[in-house]
């Protein structure tokens, strides 16, 4: 048979709220996975693809909006020529989401398949899609292993589309083997539930999900385009670039007598801040001065971005004599500035309670120091 391509993709998690984040900061990133599904099916235009398949939390809780739902099926109509297949995940599955489920097989366009049973899909001549729904939230067992025993035309295409961990975190034994391809004959394990990239074997595969939401990866997410030559023969996997807004965490390690501004200064990318969620997280050890001058500069540098998030928590203060005495050299604030430094520093002080005191006394400074400016 001649060569078949396809899109993979996974965990669009569409109706995201992202609660955790700042009120003016939601809407943009819900609107990207949005976006997403047309930046799938340019992706899969654009690699000679008809179909996607979607590994799984497809949306993010098992009763999405009306909105949500509906915006949903009608960008993946608008995809002329692209097929969507759409499985079960953990946050969707088959009988959590049940209502859910039965109104996508009732309104979905033509181009929409819901995959809800665990068998065989004639994808295309010469092309089987073997799924492993997810039939309820935490099934509590590897649910790939019906692969195995699934059937196909001889000399057919066998592509497996499952939504599950190959680490059993939770010791849940619900893990998927990393050699289920091989067990099951597959010429190409579509993956999802790992949010990041992520290359089990040359025929297992996580895309990761489209569209990025935490910070973890460090990449703007992907979708893969893949072929497959012919059976037995080893995929071909592009990775096509997806995500809008990149996430990144970075550690800024200081000690006393560094410039943190000039540090800051280098980790900050040069260009495309207002698509960049930073998660700035300080370290080490830094004079009352210099916190307050890296507080300074990130304040100013933080509109740049879409996010910015300074964390000092495991940024231990070391005030000198210069710094106590230019908050006060004598009377109530000094006293309040002495204290607070010697509850810093007192190791039978729980750590909770020694960053408070250096965060109050960072506070008392720049309030004392800048108000004076």
């Amino acid at each position: 048979m001649t060569e078949f391509r396809f899109v993979h993709s996974s965990d669009l998690h569409l109706g995201r709220r992202f609660g955790r984040l700042p009120e003016e900061v939601r809407g943009p990133l819900a609107e990207a996975r949005h976006t997403a599904l047309a930046r799938l099916a340019a992706a899969a235009r654009a690699h000679g693809a008809a179909h996607v398949l979607l590994a799984g939390d497809t949306f993010d809780t098992p009763t999405p909006s009306d909105r949500v739902l509906r915006q949903a099926l009608n960008a993946m109509a608008e995809a002329a020529g692209v097929s969507w297949w759409l499985l079960p995940g953990n946050h969707d599955s088959a009988a959590g989401a049940e209502p859910l489920w039965e109104r996508i097989a009732a309104e979905a366009p033509a181009n929409v398949h819901p995959v809800r049973e665990a068998a065989p899909v004639n994808l295309a001549p010469g092309v089987t899609l073997l799924p492993a729904p997810v039939t309820r939230p935490a099934p509590g067992r590897d649910l790939t292993s019906a692969l195995d025993a699934m059937e196909s035309l001889e000399g057919a295409l066998r592509i497996g589309l499952a939504h599950g961990g190959v680490v059993d975190f939770a010791e849940t034994g619900a893990s998927i083997p990393p050699d289920r391809d091989r067990r099951a004959g597959l010429d190409y394990l579509a993956l999802g539930d790992w949010h990041g990239r992520l290359s089990v074997s040359a025929r297992t595969q996580y895309p990761g999900t489209p569209e990025q939401d935490r910070f973890r990866h460090g990449r703007r997410g992907v979708c893969l385009a893949v072929t497959l030559p012919g059976p037995g023969a080893a995929p071909v996997i592009e990775e096509v670039e997806t995500g809008v807004f990149l996430w990144r965490e970075e550690r800024l390690p200081l000690v006393p007598g560094t410039d943190p501004e000039a540090q800051l200064a280098a980790l900050l990318p040069a260009s495309g801040r207002r698509e960049v969620l930073l998660r700035l997280s300080a370290e080490g050890r830094a004079r009352l001065a210099e916190r307050a001058a890296l507080a300074r500069a990130a304040a100013a540098a933080a509109p740049d971005f879409w996010h910015f998030d300074l964390i000092a928590d495991a940024l231990a203060t070391e005030p000198d004599a210069a710094d106590l005495d230019a908050i006060d050299q004598a009377g109530a604030l000094r006293r309040a500035a002495d204290a607070l430094a010697a509850e810093a520093a007192d190791e039978t002080l729980d750590a909770t309670a020694r960053r408070t005191a250096a965060a109050a006394l960072a506070r008392l400074y720049a309030y004392v120091v800048e108000g004076a400016a």
